[in-house]
């Protein structure tokens, strides 16, 4: 199998989006999980 460059940049620009799509949702998890657990104290 013969990756071009152009193949090779969309690779590279899926996974960067996986990757960056992943820290969102883990972020805005934990600052959920936070918002939870202070709201949860009253």
């Amino acid at each position: 199998m013969d990756l071009t460059e152009s193949d090779l940049h969309a690779l590279e620009v899926f996974y960067t989006s996986l990757l960056v799509l992943s820290a969102v949702v883990i972020g805005w998890f934990a600052v959920y999980v936070v918002y939870k657990l202070f709201t949860g104290q009253r």
